[in-house]
């Protein structure tokens, strides 16, 4: 503890890193103030009675009112989120596969990656322009009672055209100025703005959902203190498994027959090994995020077929995100997106090619397609057991529920996206701060100084 107290005491003391933390703060407060600015001519009191309604639903609303930090329910300036900007950049990094333009963009390095910057932005507005009417009048149906979008004593603005305009355009000027928040972050911050705002909005519900279910099993004896304690016991272990699954790498040794000596001199360093880390799980969260869209088809299917057996069931079962068909086939989902994404994120061929001209090689292996070959197939092999250890953390929020009795505004911090998310960022976060001490020649946050991967 004292040496953590140290590194505290050793950020302050480096003035660039210090007034970084504290822009990244001002930002992120900024950002929070704004997702509790309601849009004008709309009922707060209403609006809030239903926001603490929904902070223990572990449907569709309670996932999106997680990721904006409760804005999405409470009809913010900030209700879209950063989400559209998440949105733009995963179809502008799926289209670079197919479109030659993109992926000449991608080649060009820093002059190109401003260009897909600008166009993921461009983008991100055109999605905006979607969502916002879309989510004004689809969050009736979630079940926001229509007095709510009226003054008190006042007939409901919903249907009314001026206030129809005017909230669209507010909404797509927040999405617009959360994203430049998240960009001012990443340039004037620490790094990772976006990510950050999206982990500070997950955070911010932290709190109710444990106090809710702190009220319920000690005030309501549904469990008492001891249960309360297992479940934090439970809590840990489930962050750290995801810390090891963030972090596990399998190391694949390099050996390179020629390097460039100081002084200019070519010289020949036979022995000189190093590593290529391929990840556990190199597609991050992005499994889930798909999984979870496409999760949303079948109850829409069960409901253009609710006059038949088959279309009641599947609306019935792929309704309820903690029922047992629905997280069957999301884990499902989740392996087969995993393997997906890692094989459009991970380009083997690339890395062989590089290996090549840099004169390097792996042992026992030839140059080129045979590394390769060699680098595809070790990536299938640990993506099995990364996308299987994927799959159950995301289901473990309805294993919770079912088997503990969880409330499900709380056990939705067991595991799946936010929980990724947060440990994520946390460890980007703590990278970065890092680096900044290292360089001054001061210990990092962790103990050693550094993060070490976890060798799988």
């Amino acid at each position: 503890m004292k040496k953590f107290f140290e590194t505290l005491s050793n950020i302050w003391k480096i003035e660039e890193l210090k007034n970084r933390i504290l822009v990244t703060l001002g930002l992120l407060l900024v950002y929070r103030f704004g997702a509790q600015v309601v849009l004008p001519g709309v009922d707060f009191v209403q609006l809030s009675e239903f926001s603490k309604n929904t902070s223990q639903d572990g449907g569709l609303l309670g996932i999106l009112n997680a990721f904006t930090g409760g804005a999405f329910a409470n009809a913010s300036v900030f209700a879209l989120g950063i989400m559209p900007y998440i949105s733009a950049s995963i179809v502008v990094q799926l289209m670079g596969i197919a479109i030659p333009y993109l992926q000449k963009l991608q080649k060009e390095g820093e002059s190109g990656r401003k260009k897909i910057n600008q166009i993921t932005r461009w983008l991100t507005i055109v999605i905006c322009v979607v969502q916002a009417p879309a989510y004004l009048y689809g969050i009736q149906a979630l079940g926001v009672p229509q007095e709510a979008f009226a003054q008190v004593g006042a007939p409901s603005l919903i249907n009314n055209p001026f206030y129809t305009i005017i909230w669209i355009l507010i909404l797509v000027t927040g999405t617009i100025f959360a994203m430049w928040l998240g960009e001012k972050i990443t340039d004037k911050g620490i790094g990772n703005g976006i990510s950050l705002l999206i982990m500070v909005g997950i955070i911010a519900s932290l709190p109710i959902s444990f106090g809710q279910e702190f009220d319920s099993r000690v005030f309501q004896s549904n469990g008492g203190l001891m249960m309360i304690l297992i479940e934090l016991v439970i809590w840990i272990v489930v962050i750290l498994a995801s810390v090891l699954l963030v972090m596990a790498v399998r190391q694949i040794p390099v050996q390179y027959a020629r390097r460039t000596a100081s002084g200019g001199y070519e010289k020949n360093v036979f022995g000189s090994r190093q590593y290529i880390p391929l990840k556990l799980n190199a597609s991050g969260v992005m499994p889930i995020i798909f999984a979870q869209a496409i999760m949303f088809a079948p109850a829409y299917i069960g409901k253009a077929f609710e006059g038949k057996e088959f279309g009641q069931w599947m609306q019935a079962e792929f309704s309820d995100i903690f029922g047992l068909w629905y997280n069957v086939v999301f884990a499902l989902l989740i392996i087969v997106f995993t393997y997906f994404y890692t094989a459009i994120t991970v380009p083997t061929n690339k890395m062989a090619d590089d290996l090549k001209r840099s004169g390097g090689f792996i042992p026992g292996i030839r140059p080129g397609k045979e590394t390769s070959d060699y680098l595809d197939k070790i990536m299938s092999l640990i993506t099995f057991p990364g996308s299987v250890f994927l799959a159950l953390i995301a289901v473990l929020p309805a294993v919770v529920v079912k088997v503990m009795g969880i409330q499900s505004g709380w056990a939705l911090f067991y595991g799946g996206t936010s929980l990724l998310i947060m440990v994520g960022v946390a460890i980007d976060t703590m990278q970065q701060v890092n680096s900044y001490l290292l360089n001054r020649h001061y210990d990092g946050l962790m103990k050693t100084g550094k993060n070490r991967k976890v060798v799988a």
